[in-house]
């Protein structure tokens, strides 16, 4: 940009158990063309974090540790911003957006008064497949800086939600507004929560390019707790009047059908046999009236989790 802009964009980050992964990740944020003009990362403690060498890097950055959770470590990051912010872009700690992601942010919420949240169009998402390998997320991210016309064949286009690796907010639409703590740990769902609660039309930026990792950090070790989430949060949701039964349900429905027609085929980054069982759990909870998402802390084994 060729004029300091009046528009203040505060950029979130949330992290835990991951200090390498969220190294490379500032790295790919240090190349913007428009810089933030706050840096927040929100941890759990010093040892998730990168060496203070990466970090002196960005004068501009704040630490805040918070109890975990990636519904209470964003709220901690909204509440450090939002009064000296105009827009707030949350990211996970293994999104990488290309050179010019916070200026195109900028103009679509400056070209579109009425759009209160911004998603990215992604070139790749790992959180399916095991994960994208860094090198491929770099040439990603490179052949899309190098077309010009990335921006005419990826429209803009509205959406229903926003997702969660990457979603920037006017600050004046959501002030007040927080993420429902009730969703505890890598807070299933909670995405789709806040951004259908915040008034006005939401997109999904064509320009706003990006990768997200789906970074695996070694065999899945929390899979009866993510497979009751995966029930227990859509129900709440459900019943909160959040997320539409007929989508709600289909989506629990898809979910449970992966996990168990792969049991025996599992993926070797995640335990199948361990999401259907927290599947069963959370069903036989719904049916007994007893499923709540905050029961999941009764699967929950004492080491760190990935937020995604």
């Amino acid at each position: 940009m060729t004029e300091k802009s009046d528009v203040k964009i505060a950029v979130v980050i949330c992290t835990i158990g991951r200090p390498a992964v969220l190294a490379e990740t500032l790295k790919w944020l240090a190349r913007q063309t428009r810089p933030a003009n706050r840096l927040v990362i929100v941890a759990h403690s010093d040892a998730d974090l990168p060496n203070p060498d990466v970090l002196g890097c960005y004068p501009q950055l704040q630490v805040i540790l918070s109890e975990k959770g990636l519904t209470r470590q964003r709220n901690r990051g909204l509440e450090a911003v939002e009064k000296d912010a105009d827009i707030v872009f949350f990211m996970d700690d293994d999104y990488w957006p290309v050179a010019t992601a916070l200026a195109a942010l900028e103009d679509v919420f400056q070209s579109h008064p009425d759009v209160t949240g911004v998603t990215g169009a992604l070139l790749a998402d790992g959180i399916g497949d095991g994960g994208v390998p860094p090198e491929r997320a770099e040439a990603l991210i490179r052949q899309s800086e190098s077309d010009c016309q990335r921006m005419l064949r990826a429209r803009d286009r509205e959406v229903p939600s926003l997702y969660g690796c990457n979603m920037a907010y006017r600050t004046s639409a959501i002030r007040g507004l927080r993420f429902d703590e009730t969703l505890p740990l890598y807070g299933w769902q909670e995405d789709v929560d806040f951004s259908r609660r915040v008034p006005g039309r939401k997109m999904q930026a064509g320009a706003l390019d990006g990768v997200h990792l789906g970074t695996i950090t070694g065999r899945e070790t929390q899979g009866t707790a993510l497979g009751y989430s995966q029930v227990a949060n859509v129900a709440y949701l459900i019943r909160k009047g959040s997320v539409d039964p007929v989508s709600g349900l289909g989506q629990v429905l898809r979910n449970v059908l992966a996990n168990h027609a792969r049991i025996f085929w599992p993926e070797p980054w995640i335990d199948r046999r361990a999401r259907a069982r927290g599947n069963w759990r959370g069903m036989v909870d719904l049916v007994r009236g007893k499923c709540h998402p905050e029961h999941v802390q009764r699967y929950i084994k004492p080491v760190y989790l990935p937020l995604k």
